[in-house]
This record gives C-alpha cells, structure tokens and sequence, in this order.
C-alpha cells in the first residue's frame, strides 16, 4: 500500500513501491480498456494492423556514460519497449528539459546521439518540446521520448502469458548498465573499464519474432534489473520462476563490483537486454535467432517457468539447494535510466 504522505525516490526505483504507485494512484485514475500495465499500450488503428504506443522518463546522472549517453538511452529505451509488444518502431517525439547553465556543446553530443541511434533503428524522430528550468532546478537534463509502431498480422507477446514448461532466455549479460553508471559516479573509488550494455534491440527482437511468431513474453530489464522483471511476468501470468544462478551470465567485472559492494546482479539495472519467454520446443530456434544478431549474440537459456510458487521467483543453485529470490524492495542504485 502507498501507505506515505510523500513520494520517495524509491517510488521510482522500478520494485514494490513504485508498483504500488501505479496500481493504487495512476491505475486507479486512469484505468480504461486500453490502460496496460506491459511496456507499452496496443491501440485500434483499424483493418488488420494495430497501433502501439509507449512513453519514457529519463534522468539518468551521469549524462555521459562507459558506453552510451542519455540521449542514446532515450532512443534505445522507447524503441525497446515498441519491439517488445511484437511492433515496429516507426516514430519518436522528444521533450527536453534543460537546466539553466547546461552545455550548448554537451547538448549538442547528446542529440547528435539520438540522432545516429534512431538511424541505426530506421525510426524517425518527428516532433518535440523544449523547456529551460532555472539553475539548481534540474540535473542538467532531462529527456522524455514517446514512440509509436505497428504491429502487423497476429504477434502478441505478453507478460500475462507465460506458460509452465516455457523456457526462459536472456539476450546477454546482465546488470552492465547498473554497474557502469554506479562506476562512473565516483562515489565508491573503483576502478573498472565496464561499460554499459546500452543498446537498441529492434533488431534482435524482430529476428527472433519472424523465428518464432508464437514468443509469449518479451520485457526489457531496465531500472529494477532482471529479477524485477520475473518477479513481473511471474504475477501477471500467475506463475512461478524458477531460474539457474549458474546459468545466469554475468560478467567478471560486474561480479566483482556486486561482491565488493554487496548488490546482486539480478537487481542491477540492463538498458540492452531482454527477457524471453517461449515454449520449450521453440527454444532452440529463438536462441539462433538472437544469436545471429550483434545485440544478442550471448543469449541463453536461464530457466523454467513452472506451475509452482506463482507470483515467486525461485534460485536453484551451484549445490542444487532452491531458495526464494528477495522481492524488490526499496531503491538500489537512484537515477540509472
């Protein structure tokens, strides 16, 4: 229950809080048939196509990051989250709030950024809104982009339909965004070349449809990590997660900065890897589907869904021992996307 009189960055850390914000604040206000709690809304566009919509916040410090920037992130997020409703990505709008003070040239590299990223995507940023906030208003910028795509014939990928017995697939390795962000922070003196996994996944996402049109459930594991997003798909469908700790690719790097600091992997955050569902029998097809494509050349299979624990998320480990994963809770790393 939002049971605070003040919102906390917690609220917006991607786990139980902010899931509350929405289902008992903006859900209970806005609800309507269309209103969806996926990664983006499907609206009726007439005949046989349909419309898919998505909007995102973000506000992520520092603006320029190992591996990406945060006008690279705003494309990569949006367009991921259109693909993973099974659409096209064909248009972007953009919002910019920039503090007074902000560089001229730094604004100039993050919208050159956008500007490659929604090229590499064959997407089109057609209209936007620019704001200036006065100093000490803003964390020097802030963008919002909002993306429209089409989905075409009977693709429909859900986090409501996870199946027991389905396989479970990651497009990569997990929590390099997190890691890169917290490294390029300063805050804790290490020292570590990581970079962030930040990454379209348009492509990948529409190999591994066109291999396997019946995928049921594809979510991006963005703020919260990989283990929000099972912890997601598991309540939705009403199904349990049942995931090998060994099978989880995790790189050196990022191992060592969460044994340093005490963070799991699983909740560190990913801006250019997805989470796969599809039946066991098709597994083998959506793997050299995503293999062959540079964004997800390190897919596996992670785990199981399964008719047990709905709702929970279970870690078998190296011993073959089976423990409950923690439900995420309060904010881990504030401001990474």
């Amino acid at each position: 229950m939002v049971n605070e009189d003040r919102v906390t960055l917690s609220h917006g850390a991607g786990g139980k809080k902010t899931s509350s914000l929405i289902n008992e604040i903006f859900k209970r206000y806005f609800e309507n048939e269309l209103f969806t709690d996926d990664d983006g809304a499907i609206l009726p566009a007439g005949g046989s196509k349909k419309l898919v919509m998505s909007t995102d916040g973000f506000i992520v410090s520092p603006s320029f990051f190992p591996g990406g920037d945060i006008g690279k992130l705003s494309v990569c997020g949006t367009v991921n989250d259109i693909s993973c409703m099974g659409a096209k990505p064909l248009y972007l709008t953009v919002s910019f709030i920039i503090e007074e003070g902000f560089l001229i040239s730094d604004l100039e590299r993050i919208v050159s950024s956008m500007a490659d990223t929604a090229r590499y995507c064959d997407v089109r940023i057609v209209a936007g809104d620019t704001k200036v906030t006065e100093k000490g208003k803003a964390d020097g910028i802030f963008i919002t982009t909002t993306g429209f795509g089409v989905i075409e014939g009977d693709l429909n990928p859900s986090g409501r339909l996870a199946k027991p017995g389905d396989s479970i697939i990651v497009t990569g390795d997990v929590g390099r965004h997190g890691a890169a962000i917290l490294v390029s922070r300063g805050d804790y003196s290490i020292s570590s070349k990581i970079e962030s996994d930040c990454a379209p996944l348009r492509h990948s996402i529409a190999a591994l449809l066109s291999a396997v049109p019946d995928t049921h459930v594809i979510r991006d594991c963005t703020r919260g990590g990989t283990g929000t997003v099972l912890f997601e798909i598991g309540k939705q469908s009403n199904v349990g997660i049942c995931i090998e700790r060994e099978a989880l690719p995790v790189s050196k790097e990022v191992n060592g900065i969460c044994s340093l600091l005490g963070f799991d992997p699983l909740y560190l955050a990913c801006e250019g890897r997805v989470v796969v569902i599809v039946k066991k029998e098709d597994e083998e097809k959506a793997l050299f589907a995503l293999r062959g494509i540079k964004e997800s050349q390190g897919a596996c299979v992670i785990g199981t869904v399964t008719k047990e624990n709905p709702g929970k998320v279970v870690v078998r480990t190296k011993l073959g021992t089976e423990v409950f994963l923690p439900e995420p809770g309060n904010e881990l790393l504030p401001r990474i996307c």
